[in-house]
């Protein structure tokens, strides 16, 4: 049984569709990032980052003790390993899916990210953060559209867990009014794996599935929610107070 600490963003979403990917036995242990459930002393224990989603694998076998994995790139590369499934052992096809997968944690995550940042959380009057990052998630998504004309899935012939790093970010792409129409590739891409029965599953689960306040272009925080995203509670929790 592996634990599933789990927040219903693009970066818990990758998790969930590996999980059902594998056919492995798990358990979701929801967290409202709203409401700071994610800053608890417990759960810094579990990753001193204080950032979701993260793993325990209650049974990693040979005796071992349970074993706490955080960041999503290193979560798909342990179950990966684990099962023996999604990652190829080795040569070109590894070196390209761990190249994309890093990719996706590194850079379009990330940008993707601060680009949903200033158009959904941050107050009016940023048009500056708002143009820096959505021209470099453009860019990005162009390096994905490139790439995916000339191959079936982003590491080549074989779907791996760089294209379920990647997918739930391009489909949460559309909560900022970025549709696929001008990505052909992409959306291609986009359907096929949408069409798999284990992403289908992750996406109807209802423990899985995102609350209504996460969802839509715009969001407005109240104190305690702002802080426990942005603001001092969200850097108390690093610091123990």
């Amino acid at each position: 049984m592996i634990d599933l600490h789990y927040s219903a963003t693009p970066n818990g979403q990758k998790i969930a569709i590996m999980l059902e990917e594998i056919g492995a036995a798990y358990r979701v242990i929801p967290y409202d990032i709203f409401e700071g459930d994610q800053l608890t002393a417990a759960f810094g224990r579990i990753n001193p980052n204080h950032k979701l989603p993260a793993i325990v694998d209650n049974d990693p076998g040979e005796g071992g003790e349970p074993i706490a994995v955080f960041e999503s790139g290193a979560i798909l590369q342990y179950l990966a390993e684990k099962s023996g499934r999604f990652l190829p052992a080795s040569g070109a096809a590894r070196a390209a899916t761990l190249s994309w997968l890093t990719w996706q944690v590194a850079g379009l995550g990330p940008m993707g990210g601060q680009a949903s940042h200033f158009l959904r959380y941050a107050p009016a009057g940023q048009d500056y953060a708002v143009e820096r990052y959505t021209k470099e998630l453009n860019r990005l998504l162009t390096v994905l559209e490139k790439r995916l004309e000339k191959s079936a899935y982003v590491a080549g012939d074989d779907y791996t867990i760089a294209d379920m790093a990647i997918w739930p970010g391009r489909a949460s792409a559309f909560v900022m009014g970025m549709g696929l129409d001008e990505w052909p590739a992409m959306h291609g891409w986009f359907e096929r794996i949408r069409a798999r029965p284990a992403v289908a599953r992750a996406m109807a689960r209802d423990d899985l599935k995102a609350p209504a306040k996460y969802v839509g272009r715009h969001q407005t925080l109240d104190e305690k929610e702002w802080s426990n995203m942005f603001g001092e509670a969200n850097q108390a929790a690093v610091k123990g107070d």
